[in-house]
């Protein structure tokens, strides 16, 4: 008898997953950086990220000059220095460019920061709407083509024109 329990209960179990399953297999798919770039908040993004840039770039371009100055005074100065002067002013270009990379590299990372810091309330945007058509519509499934990295995918709805019209994009 408690085999049987067992079998009915397994038998039951299969059957609810499998009604699930195929409930849920409704497939659709959209080109997320595309919805994004068509979205006007996109333009004023990329603005307000050129500005944040431009200070830093505007700041490297300074410390090039720098460097630049003092490779070309060591250039000619070189022959008639010291030993001790010239590893000075080795030691000095060494630093300049050192601190060329390390500023480089913080800029950087400070300008991704923003760039997610300022696209974050876009992409919630975009996937709320995503997430609103798919429910309307009835997908259990919403794949980004962005990449195209599938290879084979079965049929699925291109939600874009949805999407566009929900977020009131032409």
């Amino acid at each position: 008898m408690k085999k049987l329990f067992k079998v009915a209960l397994v038998a039951a179990g299969m059957l609810f997953a499998g009604n699930f399953a195929q409930a849920q297999s409704k497939i659709g798919h959209i080109n997320f950086s595309q919805l994004i770039d068509m979205m006007p908040e996109t333009k004023t993004i990329k603005s307000q990220l050129d500005i944040y840039q431009k200070q830093f770039i505007d700041q490297l371009t300074t410390m090039n000059g720098e460097y630049r100055t003092k490779g070309e005074a060591y250039q000619t100065k070189r022959a008639t220095m010291t030993d001790a002067q010239r590893t000075a002013a080795e030691g000095e270009l060494q630093d300049i460019a050192k601190r060329m990379q390390d500023y480089q590299t913080s800029s950087q990372q400070k300008v991704e920061d923003k760039q997610r810091e300022l696209g974050k309330p876009l992409i919630d945007k975009a996937r709320g709407a995503v997430e609103q058509v798919a429910k309307e519509k009835g997908y259990g499934y919403v794949l980004d083509t962005t990449n195209e990295y599938l290879v084979v995918s079965p049929a699925a709805d291109d939600l874009m024109p949805a999407v566009k019209t929900k977020l009131g994009l032409k």
